[in-house]
């Protein structure tokens, strides 16, 4: 049987509530699999188990050297009752199995985490030749939970010690009562190797852990900060982190939203799964943020339709010619939209909406003149979210669903606005619903939980949240 190594992390004092998510963060349920897979990765092709190999006892030095057992005064020392052994030296280790790692979640508790390995040895013999040794070992380890400096949550290693399995002879000759010998040999090295493996693999975990954490940019509009709004809680399948997602603006000013009244019905997560909830209060603060950088307004004029969707005087008067006075046909048109709130962001069972209320100036637009004022709509731009999501974001890709305008005012007569919607839908379509889109490429950012991969997620959107689910 392969040694084992046993890893107490404790993480929390009580399970996760089922059910409602009361805060307005980002909620992540990471699966035991996912913690498996970052120690796991930690130990491949990295340098920790590299580090523990080579001389662990040199001829003449260290435990079995001049100062230690066989040397001077030490227990097999010459003129012991061992001296033979003195020809065992040079102990090494020269392979370390690669562990398989199990763990188990201990609700209210911690992390027993599991890993099995096996230690091969050489040396020179105590009767010559070449002494080829493979010990089972068991390590055990206590981990505490605690927070660094910059708020993050991080493993700490509080104890840790070793029970030596079985040792094989695959070759070489070692007389029976020497095995005590190389028992209490190992027993006395392998804590000072192997522990801080243990401490290695849980600062490569805690460096994925601090990536929770931190400043993720949202290009050239501000950016998202994440931070812990409460400490980690663990079930019997996953850890619970409530991320508190802030938005800021380029200039550093915090993009802040009232919070929903109602707590988010979060649906139960199934094993082998890990699962990433997105909150309404996140996709409100982005448009709000685009609002509040102009990013939401545009001036329409022919350059940006092309020749098939019609902007002059001459169109307009086919559909309402009160509207124009004594303006001739055959003028180009500029319409200017105005956002001066913003966004309401709408999520429901399957479906994802964005409102935005705006302000449209319908000028005329001579080419080498002064703009002249025609009307002004109030309008309501009722958009389709597409939600993707990516490796670590959550992308939207918006569509016209329909527009809305009532008249706020005419420079010539009133008139009823609605015959205008089809011809001002078809504008916005092709001129304002891909500027959008270009602000939004960008993305909603995903909190970074052991570099948990997004991009194949099953998404659902629920009452006032999005739920990314990924297996594990």
């Amino acid at each position: 049987m392969p040694g084992l190594w046993s890893l107490l992390l404790l993480w929390g004092l009580a399970a996760p509530c089922w059910g409602l998510l009361e805060t307005v963060g980002t909620l992540a349920r990471i699966d035991k699999d996912e913690l498996g897979k970052a120690i796991q990765n930690s130990l491949v092709g990295g340098p920790i188990l590299q580090n523990v190999l080579g001389t662990v006892t040199a001829t003449n030095q260290g435990l079995l050297g001049s100062g230690g057992l066989l040397g001077g005064g030490g227990l097999l020392s010459h003129g012991g009752v061992f001296s033979v052994v003195e020809g065992l030296s040079g102990l090494k280790i020269e392979e370390l199995t690669l562990p398989q790692v199990s763990l188990k979640l201990l609700p209210g508790f911690g992390v027993q985490v599991s890993l099995h390995t096996k230690v091969g040895l050489h040396s020179s013999g105590p009767l010559g030749g070449l002494l080829q040794l493979a010990a089972e070992v068991n390590v055990s380890s206590r981990v505490a939970l605690g927070v660094s400096a910059r708020g993050t949550p991080i493993l700490i290693l509080k104890r840790c010690s070793t029970l030596l399995g079985h040792i094989s002879v695959f070759s070489g000759l070692l007389p029976a009562p020497l095995f005590g010998v190389v028992e209490q040999t190992l027993f006395k090295v392998l804590p000072g190797l192997l522990c801080p493996v243990v401490d290695s693999v849980l600062g490569v975990v805690n460096e994925l852990l601090g990536a929770v954490l931190g400043l993720v940019p949202l290009g050239a509009l501000g950016s998202v900060e994440f931070s812990l709004a409460t400490l980690p809680l663990i079930s019997n399948q996953y850890i619970e982190l409530d991320i508190n997602p802030i938005v800021k603006s380029v200039a550093g000013d915090v993009i802040d939203f009232p919070k929903p009244r109602s707590p988010i019905k979060v649906p139960p997560k199934d094993d082998h799964t890990s699962q990433v909830l997105v909150p309404l209060y996140l996709f409100s603060t982005v448009f709000g943020l685009l609002q509040a950088n102009g990013a939401l307004n545009i001036d329409i004029t022919s350059e940006l339709v092309p020749s098939n969707v019609p902007l002059t005087t001459t169109d307009l008067a086919a559909l309402v010619p009160e509207a124009l006075g004594k303006l001739p046909p055959g003028k180009l048109l500029l319409l200017s939209l105005r956002v001066t709130q913003a966004p309401t962001v709408t999520l429901q069972s399957k479906k994802a909406t964005v409102s935005i209320a705006a302000d449209i100036h319908v000028l005329s637009y001579p080419p080498k003149g002064t703009p002249e004022a025609l009307f002004k709509l109030n309008g309501v731009v009722t958009l389709n979210a597409h939600l993707a999501p990516s490796a670590t974001r959550l992308h939207l890709a918006l569509s016209l669903e329909r527009l809305r305008v009532t008249l706020a005012s005419s420079f010539a007569h009133t008139f009823d606005a609605s015959r205008l919607e089809e011809w001002l839908s078809s504008v916005v379509r092709v001129a304002y619903v891909p500027k959008l889109n270009v602000d939004l490429d960008v993305g909603i950012p995903l909190p970074k939980v052991l570099n948990v991969n997004f991009a194949n997620a099953a998404l659902e959107i629920i009452e006032n949240a999005v739920v990314l689910t990924v297996a594990s």
